[in-house]
């Protein structure tokens, strides 16, 4: 079955095995393959937030997994908190804006 909804997915892909505590270097493999992707990508601090219809946002994760392992690492664990709304459209940045609009209007 083809899911049409649009969502908004934070993922936080954990390399397991590698040998360094640092994961950097496969974390810049996948947000060059999410970037090179024609869905919108925010990279931060503890993950990459993914916009874009289920289907292909889920298709990416899986990419995202494949290169990881044929980079060499054995196990890929990954976090992934995915949001849907059908009442309006809404980018990242207009929830991070949202937000930021209420602080200000309380300060």
């Amino acid at each position: 079955m083809t899911v049409t909804l649009n969502c908004l997915a934070d993922i936080c892909l954990i390399p397991i095995g590698t040998g360094s505590a640092s994961v950097s270097d496969e974390i810049a493999l996948i947000t060059q393959l999410a970037r090179s992707s024609h869905l919108h990508c925010t990279l931060h601090s503890a993950g990459t937030t993914i916009d874009g219809p289920w289907n292909e946002v889920m298709d990416l994760i899986g990419q995202m997994h494949e290169l990881v392992h044929k980079s060499g690492v054995v196990r890929v664990q990954s976090d992934i908190r995915v949001g849907t709304r059908t009442d309006k459209s809404q980018t990242p940045q207009d929830k991070i804006d949202i937000v930021e609009k209420k602080i200000a209007e309380k300060s």
